[in-house]
């Protein structure tokens, strides 16, 4: 079977690390076209052998980016598209019918209650998703909340498959040297409680919540953003403002997948540094930065995780949801810090979101999906 993921971009992003991840366990010779930036998953691929290209799309209506798709996919002789974020899924559904393969399948890594990508949920972009989502076979979710959401957009329920996340979960495991060392390359001083953030540094992960708590918390109370973004400076500026800034550090983008060139410590490292990641983000389509801290044995307060909330209750006793504002989550923080460590293991939950079982159950709908038989809805 031979396979194009088309992305719209290859930055450090859950959606683009989670397909570098994915094309390392699926049985599929599988080759991938971003349409724009193509960043440091870009390399990442490349470094593991997959044939990247970069389509050179110039804005979301450089209408001649689709002839060039169309005729990649029809000169790679690719059994099946698969399209992951919303402009490579409308160019890629298309160029996908008009190059002659009519196996296609869709991630919908990020649609939200209230926004898909950050583009508002108003009738024109509505219409032109369930235009394009027409053109595949099925559309899988990452999550029954997503499932859900797509139901309510107007996507047929049997045309929707739910495939979770994953992870390599033992990748997480807590490591104290790693710890150690990752703690002495920040400069963060002895005896130290860290509070942890991942994510893209945007308003709607409302990381500027955690710098008000850390503002309430003591001293010896810092706190480590793992990620980049436009927000990057409005931060820095408030954590002046609030009068905390010596207690806050900024990474930057960091991968899950080490690079052996940078000597700067990878996520998985950084999650090891941290006493407990906090999530204040009000609407996830899953919650992958959750789901890799307790792979990696950290508590958690979260305030919106379908990866967590779709599980039965006390799957994930170290998680915690939040309501309420910087004084919950500074409250939070101090009862777990006066509870003491813990012991750093995974929850047996984690589990559920094994790489591996996700690429098979991919890889079953790959095979239904080119066979013809019928898709099921499946909540798994």
């Amino acid at each position: 079977m031979k396979a194009l993921h088309v992305i719209t971009g290859l930055g450090v992003g859950g959606a683009e690390q989670q397909l570098r991840l994915l094309l390392r366990h699926l049985p599929a010779q599988c080759d991938v076209v971003t349409l724009t930036n193509p960043g440091p998953v870009a390399a990442g691929l490349t470094a593991d052998g997959v044939h990247v290209t970069h389509l050179g799309m110039n804005g979301n209506r450089d209408l001649g980016a689709l002839p060039r798709l169309t005729r990649l996919i029809r000169d790679g002789g690719y059994d099946l598209v698969h399209t992951h974020l919303y402009r490579a899924c409308l160019y890629g559904r298309i160029a996908a019918r008009l190059a002659g393969v009519r196996t296609v399948v869709a991630t919908e890594h990020s649609i939200g209650a209230g926004g898909l990508e950050g583009r508002a949920h108003n009738v024109g972009v509505r219409g032109l998703y369930l235009a394009g989502e027409r053109l595949g076979q099925a559309t899988v979710a990452v999550s029954p909340t997503v499932a859900e959401r797509l139901r309510h957009w107007g996507v047929p329920g049997q045309r929707i498959r739910v495939i979770p996340n994953g992870i390599d979960a033992p990748r997480f495991r807590y490591d104290a040297a790693r710890r150690k060392e990752a703690r002495a390359f920040l400069g963060l001083p002895e005896g130290a409680y860290v509070v942890g953030g991942v994510g893209r540094l945007t308003p709607g992960k409302r990381f500027d919540l955690l710098l008000r708590a850390l503002a309430l918390l003591p001293g010896d109370v810092w706190l480590l953003l793992v990620g980049g973004g436009p927000e990057e400076e409005v931060l820095r500026r408030t954590a002046r403002d609030l009068g905390v800034a010596n207690r806050v550090l900024l990474t930057g983008e960091r991968p899950c997948l080490p690079d052996p060139t940078d000597e700067a410590p990878d996520l998985i490292a950084l999650l090891s540094a941290m006493d407990v990641l906090a999530s204040p983000s009000p609407e996830e389509s899953f919650g992958l930065a959750v789901v890799e801290a307790l792979a990696a044995g950290l508590p958690v307060l979260y305030a919106s995780c379908p990866a967590v909330e779709d599980l039965s209750p006390g799957a994930a006793p170290g998680a915690r949801r939040v309501t309420g504002g910087a004084g919950a989550y500074a409250r939070e923080v101090l009862r777990l810090r006066a509870a003491g460590p813990g012991e750093r293991s995974a929850p047996d939950a984690v589990r559920r979101y094994d790489i591996a079982a996700t690429a098979r159950q991919l890889m079953d709908l790959y095979t239904a999906a080119l066979s013809g038989s019928n898709l099921e809805v499946s909540s798994s």
